[in-house]
């Protein structure tokens, strides 16, 4: 016999969207204790862009995780299984273990999936033979003892052309990496090279224009429009497709930072709630589902034309709490998203570029100076500041 719940909220996912949007409702009604649920089988919370700090040797990727159960708001039930299938006409779920969960109100924040089969090689040679990520808790630590242990030759750092979490984390790696490999004094034996899928090193030009100068700094060969596509560990050798004219080319290597492909959970695709490309289809604006009106997405599984960054969550977790409850409530949908996201981009040890943009690619700065800049004080507060307002802040609904 199945288990079947019935409750006011599902949520589905505990990551960062989740938890704040669970806790933000929670706070704010206290009718709804005891009925938002959060289906997530996941037992680990990880805080992913400490990864970048750890990959460069400055930070430990213990402090990048927690206990799940120690995150969940009180007033709150978590099931810990994984969901299969929607079907928000009958305003219900189904689990991969075959519980039943039959809501009111669906809030769907599930992440991203991280496509490690579609590299060929990838999976078999991943943290060993010189290949590195920093996309996984169990792979991170293998990016420092290839930086640290590099002695010259050929190092490459790639981007997909797909939305990756934080599009500039795979060329922040790379900075730090430089970095290093100056004090270790093995630069001058060293030939960088960052090759993306993506035209330019960065979407807004405001900080492209910096990101550019580093490049230029560094002394780094950029190769745009390019597609890891087949790794051979063993024989330290990376197959690549140029986007625009299909022709195939292969690099060796001595040591290699893969940014993998990803895209949209594979239950999310296959469901009613997916657009033509496989994300969560909802209003730029709302938040709220453009077919399903008690429906809600957030962070990294939706179509948002943003950045997916945590940055960009924690503007968008207040919106679907209000408008959440606005809906319950009878009320018109006020809150607006307008796209903010930020991408903290660490261009070396103690030196960051603070990019804040919206959906129009404007600069939405904070700080009463020219964030284009690199800055020591921005590094300080990516390393030591922004780590506390996460765990302490923005998970419990406070910011």
């Amino acid at each position: 016999m199945a288990n079947v719940y019935d409750v006011k909220v599902a949520i589905v996912g505990a990551g960062s969207a989740g938890i704040s949007i669970m806790a933000r409702l929670l706070r704010k009604n206290r009718q709804l204790h005891g009925q938002v649920l959060v289906i997530d089988p996941s037992d680990k919370h990880y805080y992913q862009p400490l990864w970048t700090l750890v990959g460069g040797g400055a930070a430990k990727v213990e402090d990048s995780v927690r206990e799940q159960a120690s995150l969940i708001p009180d007033g709150a039930r978590w099931l810990k299984e994984a969901v299969d299938t929607f079907s928000p006409e009958d305003n219900m779920l189904k689990t991969k273990e075959g519980s039943i969960v039959r809501y009111d109100y669906l809030v769907v924040a599930a992440g991203v999936e991280i496509y490690w089969d579609q590299i060929k090689g990838l999976k078999e040679t991943i943290g060993k033979n010189g290949v590195c990520s920093n996309y996984s808790y169990d792979y991170v630590q293998s990016t420092w003892e290839n930086i640290r242990n590099f002695r010259g030759g050929t190092a490459i750092f790639t981007q997909p052309s797909t939305q990756v979490k934080c599009g500039g984390a795979p060329q922040k790696i790379m900075y730090l990496a430089d970095d290093y490999f100056r004090q270790s004094g093995v630069r001058e034996q060293t030939n960088m090279i960052f090759a993306s899928g993506l035209p330019n090193i960065f979407a807004v030009k405001r900080y492209a224009d910096t990101l550019e100068q580093v490049i230029q700094r560094k002394q780094i060969e950029t190769k745009y429009r390019v597609e890891l596509v087949e790794i051979d560990g063993e024989a330290k050798k990376a197959t690549f497709e140029h986007l625009d004219t299909g022709e195939w080319f292969t690099l060796s290597f001595d040591m290699i930072h893969v940014t993998p492909p990803m895209g949209p959970p594979s239950f999310i695709q296959k469901s009613p709630l997916a657009d033509a490309a496989g994300w969560v289809d909802v209003d730029p604006y709302t938040l709220q589902h453009k077919t399903y009106e008690n429906v809600f997405g957030a962070g990294d599984c939706t179509n948002l034309p943003t950045s997916k960054t945590g940055a960009a969550i924690r503007k968008q977790a207040p919106v679907v709490a209000e408008n959440l409850l606005a809906l319950m409530n009878e009320k018109p949908l006020k809150a607006r998203y307008d796209g903010y996201t930020s991408c903290p981009l660490v261009t070396g040890y103690n030196k960051l570029v603070l990019a804040e943009f919206d959906y129009d690619k404007n600069p939405q700065e904070t700080f009463p100076f020219d964030q284009s800049k690199e800055r020591m004080s921005m590094y300080i507060m990516k390393r030591n500041l922004l780590p506390i307002v996460y765990w302490n802040g923005m998970l419990k609904g406070l910011m």
